[in-house]
């Protein structure tokens, strides 16, 4: 085994089986002392040793400790294999190999016991229960402890070591050892050894020495000089290793307060090393109110806890502790002692007894014991917090909370109020306490008797204006106005701006009618203005308002009528209209302001004239509202008013009125002409208002004085007016006005009803729209055309509107109208037209194109002639929808015509089916593209030598597999014997030459066959070798297989 010392970086070998490291208390040492054992087994025996590490410098040294191991006759190959060793014995169990377990004590090393556990080897083992537990090798496991009640017993009974069972109760705390502790103190009392006797008493197991008369023997014995004396000793002893008990507390705590160290008491305290009593405690508490609670706690002692805490103001901490313990006091009592020493803490106490569930003390139990002691401050604390629930069983607390505030200190009792904390105090009592105490607004909301009310609330100088305008919300209508009467009628003066604020704010639930009868009643024409001018803006009772007008014109105050008849908008206006014509106001604008605002203008105009007051209509026109001027000049023409006036009228009024209407009020009346010089004046100023340019249309077509270039040179005024305007003066004014302004609808509405259909054809091609030529041919959803009107439009496009047309675009829109119309016959009518005779668009490849597609469409024998008279068609395409709707011949022309001869041939074999005028076709154009494709049609036809003939002419070998193919089967070796030698020249493919040479063998030509084996060749000679033999053609064969040297083959020819 090898030990290592980390700290030193060591290690030793040692010869062991087990070892364990452990602690013992030698006697004397400060520390434990660290040791190590360890079991070895050797050829002359087995030892158990046991060595101090790491020496603590004070302690006294360990000698070191080697004993025998002794094994019975039946185990003498036994050797140990564990050790455990435990702190509270300081013994040592070594378990052998044989199941042996030997107890050792560490000290000494004296053997204690020895005995075998197990028939099987034990082969692990770990400390349990200062004890070991293991397991043996079938599994079992054993546990082996000491027996406390018997150990020393035993160890006196089969050992006699005496000293070993003296020192070993003692440090386990064991019994057994009493009567030799007994005897050993009185030796030493009686040999003079009264330090060493102290020792033993405080050291002795389970404390049996630790008695009051061991103690009593100490306390009267004498110490040497410069030792401590035998109590002292023993007390240090006991402190040193445990602490003291109940007696021994009270012992030691008298001289060390005699001596006045009180610290060393706290520090054991601390420590835990006194046992605390009642008795320690009341020994205490004359020096230390703290630390005597400190003990009291430590001893559950709840009285004198209770009046620790309350002798030192630490009441918050009583109910949690009593709580915690479980004591219950008689808090009353206790309650008033704290109130004699500080009324606060007492009040903070009382509200910590009352919160409990259930409380501690009643609410009346506190109140009458601070009543006892005037405690009117402390009381009013906790009542507000005691009552903050606000329960209806604590109506008479609340009552006494508010009384005796209101008669000792008002202001806390109106902050109460205030705060309506409390809802079920004595209403009326409280009510007449807080009159008397002058908190007249307490009073107010405390009173429900209106004869209190009445009585309280004139006193406004006083109470708080603001909250006494809002009081008035909690009274009925009926009490609300009584009591504003009564102010009235008490002090008028200092109570009318509280009156008028109040009337103001409840107007609508007090009705403003019983508030203008109030003040009326009252006489306070004053308030009844203040009154109304406030509620005038909210109001929307129209007799509200009107009493206001007449209360400000009864006043004075012309500016307000201005203001109300301006900005109110819930008066009767006609009421107020007549009620100012009567008034006969020396200012007529309130008036002019009514008209204006209702519009009365004709009649305020009537009223203003006939009484002469022509200034004020110019007032109202130049200064109130200029927008209204052409309501006032009609008005002036109704009753005959000069020119002259309404010109001056006119021209000194600002421009901020609508021309438009003006006019039309004007005209209204057929006195348009008096704005001639007038208009032509605002167009010299560069008026861009279409009303001044609309009225100078209408004049110029009545006095006929050049409408046509006016219509034609202004874009100013309105056309869809003026147009209309005209329709029946000139419809030729009317177009020309619509066609100005694109107006369309109007247009085509005018043109078709006066049949003029040739300025409404030349407006639709000149607009290029395809939505209105739409609605022209066709009509709209809600309205057909009319087939005449269209008939005659479309003669007029033909005839006159498009040969005048010089605009592609205008072209294009009018033939696509045409088609979206679906017109078909009238598009070719029309195309013809332009195409056909000499118009800038006859050569116009869409045209063109157009016309024929139509005419394949519509009119197919018509197609023909197009083809052969026009020339810039796109004809690939035009031929393609030809030969699709199956107008195949003039397909073909076409093709023929453009000399896309491979096409026109492809209609003739393919649509014509006619391979012999596909043939002469071919014979005239006489083109490799052309015989190529008849050649491949002519074999499709089964006409293989032409088709042969074609393929040769084409010079085009290209189908060779099909010509092959097909050739063989029909046997026509000869003929593709011509083709083949074609192809042989264009390309070099195996198949070919392989072919022709079996073709030459079919048609016996050997010698050309012997040629071509001669000549260079890519053909396939065994294969056809190989053919010829099957076709019985054995020379040929016998030919081609000598050229390949086949010699099997070739043999089998001859």
């Amino acid at each position: 085994m090898q030990l290592f010392n980390k700290d030193r970086s060591a290690s030793q070998p040692i010869e062991a089986h087990a070892a364990e490291f452990s602690e013992i208390w030698l006697e004397g040492a400060a520390q434990a002392t660290q040791v190590f054992s360890f079991a070895s087994r050797s050829a002359t025996g087995s030892k158990l040793h046991v060595v101090e590490i790491d020496h603590v410098d004070g302690n006294p040294p360990f000698q070191k400790r080697s004993v025998d191991i002794f094994f019975p006759p039946e185990a003498v190959n036994d050797f140990p294999v564990s050790m455990q060793a435990g702190p509270k014995y300081e013994l040592v169990y070594v378990v052998t190999k044989f199941g042996f377990i030997h107890l050792y004590d560490l000290e000494t090393g004296a053997c204690l016991f020895t005995n075998r556990i197990s028939g099987d080897t034990v082969f692990v083992t770990t400390k349990h229960d200062n004890g070991i537990i293991g397991v043996n090798r079938k599994g079992q496991v054993l546990s082996v402890s000491v027996n406390e009640e018997t150990v020393i017993p035993y160890i006196l009974q089969n050992t006699g070591n005496v000293e070993l069972a003296f020192r070993l109760a003692s440090r386990a705390n064991l019994p057994g050892a009493d009567q030799l502790y007994v005897q050993r103190f009185q030796q030493l009392m009686q040999n003079g050894q009264f330090n060493d006797a102290a020792k033993m008493a405080a050291s002795s197991p389970r404390g049996m020495l630790r008695t009051e008369n061991t103690i009593n023997q100490l306390k009267h014995l004498q110490s040497a000089p410069g030792q401590l004396s035998p109590i002292l000793q023993y007390f240090a002893t006991i402190l040193e290793k445990g602490e003291l008990n109940r007696h021994e507390s009270i012992e030691l705590a008298r001289p060390v307060l005699a001596s006045n160290r009180k610290a060393l008491l706290e520090k054991w305290l601390k420590e835990d090393k006194l046992e605390c009593s009642e008795e320690l405690g009341d020994i205490v508490q004359p020096h230390d109110a703290t630390l005597a609670l400190s003990i009291y706690l430590r001893a559950n002692v709840p009285a004198k806890v209770v009046v620790c805490f309350a002798q030192s103001g630490q009441f918050d901490k009583i109910v949690l502790y009593c709580k915690r313990v479980g004591y219950n006091p008689d808090w009353a009592p206790l309650l008033q002692q704290v109130a004699r020493l500080d009324g606060d803490k007492a009040c903070d106490f009382a509200l910590s007894l009352v919160k409990e569930d259930p409380p501690l003390v009643s609410a009346d139990q506190v109140v009458g014991v601070f009543a006892s002691q005037n405690l009117v401050q402390q009381t009013t604390r906790f009542l507000l917090d005691a009552l903050k629930s606000n329960k209806e069983s604590d109506a008479h607390l609340q009552t006494k909370l508010l009384e005796m505030n209101l008669l000792n200190a008002p202001q806390v009792a109106d902050a109460i109020l205030g705060n309506n904390m409390f809802s079920h105090f004595d209403r009326p009592y409280i009510a007449q306490l807080a009159e008397k105490a002058g908190l007249y607004q307490r009073a107010l909301e405390l009173y429900d008797n209106l004869d209190d009310i009445k009585r309280v609330a004139v006193h406004t100088e006083v109470v708080n204006g603001e909250w006494l305008i809002n009081y008035f919300g909690n009274l009925s209508v009926e009490d609300s106005l009584a009591v504003l009467r009564q102010m009235l009628e008490h002090n008028a003066a200092q109570n009318l701006q509280i009156v008028v604020q109040a009337a103001i704010k409840y107007s609508d639930l007090l009705g403003p009618q019983k508030i203008i009868d109030m003040f009326e009643d009252n006489r306070c024409s004053e308030g009844l203005y203040y009154y109304l001018g406030s509620v005038v803006n909210v109001s929307q009772d129209p007799a509200v308002v009107f009493k206001y007008i007449q209360a400000a014109l009864a006043t004075g105050q012309t500016k307000e009528v201005e203001r109300i008849v301006r900005d109110n908008d819930h008066y009767d206006a006609e009421k107020v209209k007549n009620y100012l014509k009567e008034a006969s106001l020396p200012d007529q604008l309130p008036l002019i302001i009514v008209c204006d605002r209702f519009d009365y203008v004709h009649d305020l105009v009537l009223y203003l004239y006939s009484n002469g007051m022509n200034k004020y209509i110019e007032v109202y026109v130049q200064q109130v509202n200029a927008s209204r001027l052409p309501q006032v000049v009609g008005a002036l023409l109704d009753v005959d008013c000069d020119e002259h006036v309404v010109k001056s009228l006119i021209a000194s009024t600002p421009p901020q009125f609508s021309i438009g209407a003006l006019v039309e009020e004007i005209e209204k009346r057929n006195r348009l002409k008096i704005l001639h010089r007038w208009l032509e004046a605002k167009v010299s100023e560069g008026s861009q208002d279409a009303g001044v340019y609309n009225a100078l249309a209408k004049i110029y077509i009545d006095s006929n004085y050049d409408p046509e270039k006016f219509l034609s040179t202004n874009r100013l005024y309105d056309p869809r007016a003026i147009g209309a305007y005209s329709e029946k003066r000139d419809p030729g004014l009317a177009y020309l006005a619509y066609s100005q302004g694109q107006c369309d609808d109007e247009l085509l509405r005018l043109t078709s009803d006066n049949s003029m259909f040739k300025q409404q054809s030349r407006y639709l091609i000149k607009r290029r729209d395809l939505g209105l030529w739409g609605k022209a041919l066709t009509g709209d959803g809600q309205q057909p055309v009319n087939q005449s009107h269209r008939r005659q439009l479309i003669d007029q496009v033909v005839s006159y509107g498009l040969p005048e047309a010089d605009d592609p675009e205008e072209v294009s829109v009018c033939v696509k109208a045409f088609m979206a119309a679906n017109l078909p016959q009238e598009l070719i009518e029309l195309l013809e037209r332009i195409i056909l005779e000499d118009t800038p668009f006859s050569n116009n490849n869409n045209l063109q194109n157009l016309l024929i597609l139509t005419a394949v469409k519509v009119e197919p024998t018509r197609v023909a002639d197009y083809i052969e008279r026009l020339s810039n068609y796109d004809a690939p395409d035009i031929a393609e929808i030809c030969i699709n709707n199956g107008l195949h011949e003039e397909a073909f022309n076409i093709f023929k015509r453009f000399e896309v001869n491979t096409e026109a041939i492809g209609v003739l074999i393919d649509h014509v089916g006619s391979l012999d005028r596909a043939y002469e076709y071919a014979e005239r154009c006489d083109q490799a593209e052309v015989w190529s494709r008849l050649g491949r049609a002519q074999l499709e036809g089964l006409r293989i030598k032409d088709s042969i003939d074609s393929y040769v002419r084409a010079d085009d070998p290209s189908n060779y597999a099909e010509v092959i193919d097909v050739a063989s089967h029909a046997g026509k070796f000869d003929d593709l014997v011509r083709f083949l030698l074609m192809a042989r020249k264009k390309v070099r493919e195996p198949a070919v030459e392989s072919e022709l040479m079996f073709a030459y063998a079919k048609t016996e030509r050997l010698a050309d066959l012997e040629d071509m084996l001669r000549g260079p060749n890519i053909a396939q000679v065994q294969k056809v070798g190989d053919r010829c033999y099957d076709e019985g053609l054995f020379e040929a064969a016998r030919l081609l297989f000598q050229n390949v040297s086949n010699w099997a083959r070739l043999a089998s020819t001859l």
